[in-house]
């Protein structure tokens, strides 16, 4: 917040406040919409983004991300809780706040111990999966509203099946009021982008119901909603509930720190500047719990909103604050005037948010370059579609993990070859054209060497010495791809050379970092092979071997003996680069 206050003028505050009426415009009819999906009543929605947005400004590091009640948690929050309140709407909505209250909690939790960059561990290819999981269940829930057919509660295939039984029984005049808003909210998506479309077609929608008497031809109100301020605290909550509403917070805390953390590093990337997640950790629990104590459920930042807001011109945090401010006066005095928004209206503002959650571009590029991401992204959707979304949510972190532990459990072990006219070394897979020299084996691993892929390094490089006929007389290991070694790492390479030994072949190590270098020595290695130093390059060694193989010198061990001539002066003149 310091940085952007220094220097703030009345031009600044122009913009925000410019900025931040657009950005109220757009939250109302959203922060309605996405209530109805976590199957609240419609002021909770608006509770959660006035009293999460007079705090969020505080404490975020992006100067254009909004917080917002969004279409993945609201619907998160609407298909988990039915269960624990008993058909207790008063419950419901308690055991909501309760859950943001408690994301508040991990949130803080997660900040104190700087845990920001956490969220990363959530991988792209898994969101969206998970997203068009989410885009789906909502469709069902939705498109029963926006054609005035009875409703229903469950997963996506429970859903998708009363729908289908009941397309029969459809209000020809609540699908054509639902196809209209649905109409002109598609075409100002695509004319009048990042504009408040929504709130002239809630503001028609009223309209038309008054003028036409939608009422009174069974197209379904939203009614009343409450005017003035909610009772601040908790109610109808119990410690014992705390518990039971974990799981569900957590799932809420990983999309909200997932999707604000996305936003602020978009911004962050477009204009230049730095983001630290661990200020939006901040953010995050600030805005929950002000959300969760005013009557309302958990918040994130919305990547619809936030682009909103910069395309309306905000220059700081404040526009959160002035729109915070707009819907707080909408919510003490103009909350009546709601009360006669059609509800296939209402279904037409959410389904096209949902719109938003199908990443076509993502998914053809994973088609085009990676089918085995693609197949990832799959496997969170069918979580998604399977399981519901909190086991959804669930589902797609440890798809996530599992990938990461995969990857970093079997890295890339690169043979290498001389560059042709270099005296440069890389990829012989990736380079056909480079040389591999006669006689002698190089491998680079590339990636840390730790307890849970030195074997497989090793079993890579075992491979290569196993196929070679005859086998070389050198095996080289250039470790200058390795950043951090372990004991079990060390003591791989400790066998390797053992290996090499049994094949006749000699064992060089060179271009260690100062730590993989100290690591070896404690372990031995130095003994094996003679002195590990920072001088010798992957070139250095091989040309010795070379010369000393072609003169017939079968001298001691290569790595400890001393480098002469051209080499010599390379490695006194590189000795200050380490």
């Amino acid at each position: 917040m310091a940085g952007w206050l220094r220097g703030y003028g009345w031009t600044t505050l122009r913009f925000d406040v410019l900025a931040g009426i657009t950005l109220a415009a757009y939250l109302i009819p959203a922060g309605i919409g996405d209530a109805s999906l976590a199957r609240l009543p419609p002021e909770a929605g608006l509770y959660a983004c006035v009293f999460g947005g007079l705090v969020f400004w505080i404490f975020c590091g992006s100067r254009w991300t909004a917080v917002t009640v969004t279409s993945a948690i609201s619907l998160l929050i609407g298909t988990s809780l039915g269960e624990m309140a008993g058909g207790d709407t008063t419950r419901f909505a308690g055991l909501a706040a309760g859950t943001a209250v408690l994301v508040a909690v991990i949130a803080f939790v997660a900040w104190v111990f700087r845990a920001g960059s956490l969220v990363n561990f959530i991988s792209e290819t898994v969101l969206v999966g998970f997203k068009i999981g989410v885009a789906l269940t909502l469709a069902v829930t939705q498109i029963p509203k926006l054609l005035g057919v009875s409703g229903t509660h469950g997963n996506f295939w429970h859903g998708a099946a009363h729908l289908i039984r009941h397309i029969g029984e459809t209000n020809a005049v609540a699908a054509m009021t639902g196809g209209a808003a649905l109409g002109v909210l598609l075409l100002g998506k695509r004319l009048a982008k990042n504009k408040p479309v929504a709130l002239f077609v809630v503001a028609g929608g009223i309209l038309s119901a008054s003028i036409l008497g939608l009422g009174e031809r069974g197209v379904k109100l939203l009614g009343e909603v409450p005017r003035g301020l909610p009772p601040i605290g908790l109610t109808a909550v119990a410690w014992s509930d705390l518990n039971d509403l974990l799981p569900l917070a957590m799932a809420c805390f990983l999309l909200g720190a997932v999707e604000t953390t996305a936003i602020g590093r978009m911004f962050a990337s477009k204009h230049g500047q730095r983001l630290d997640p661990n200020q939006e950790l901040l953010a995050i629990a600030g805005s929950n719990l002000a959300s969760g104590l005013a009557s309302g459920y958990p918040v994130s930042g919305g990547m619809s909103q936030s682009l909103v807001n910069e395309g309306a011109g905000a220059k700081t945090p404040l526009s959160g604050l002035v729109a915070a401010v707009l819907m707080l006066v909408v919510v003490l005095f103009f909350s009546g005037i709601l009360r006669d928004l059609p509800q296939p209206v209402l279904a037409a503002v959410v389904l096209t948010a949902v719109l938003g959650l199908v990443n076509t571009r993502a998914i053809g590029h994973l088609w085009r370059t990676d089918r085995q991401e693609l197949l990832i992204a799959g496997a969170a959707l069918a979580g998604v579609l399977a399981s519901g979304l909190l086991k959804g949510v669930l589902i797609g972190a440890v798809i996530s993990m599992a990938l990461l532990i995969r990857r970093a459990s079997r890295p890339h072990v690169a043979e290498l070859g001389l560059i042709p006219g270099s005296r440069r070394y890389s990829d012989v897979d990736r380079h056909p054209d480079n040389v591999r020299q006669i006689g002698v084996l190089i491998c680079r691993p590339e990636s840390g060497v730790l307890y849970f892929n030195s074997e497989h390094i090793r079993e890579s490089i075992l491979e290569r010495l196993q196929r070679s006929n005859p086998p070389p007389r050198l095996v080289v290991c250039d470790l200058s791809a390795v950043p951090i070694i372990d004991i079990a790492g060390a003591e791989m390479f400790m066998k390797l050379e053992a290996d090499a030994r049994a094949f006749g072949s000699r064992f060089a190590i060179v271009e260690a970092r100062a730590h993989v270098r100290d690591k070896l020595r404690l372990e031995g290695m130095e003994a094996r092979i003679g002195t590990i130093d920072r001088f010798r390059t992957v070139a250095d060694v091989v040309d010795h071997f070379l010369e000393g193989d072609q003169s017939g010198i079968a001298g001691a061990p290569l790595t400890g003996a001393p480098l002469t001539g051209a080499a010599g002066r390379r490695a006194a003149d590189e000795g200050a680069l380490d």
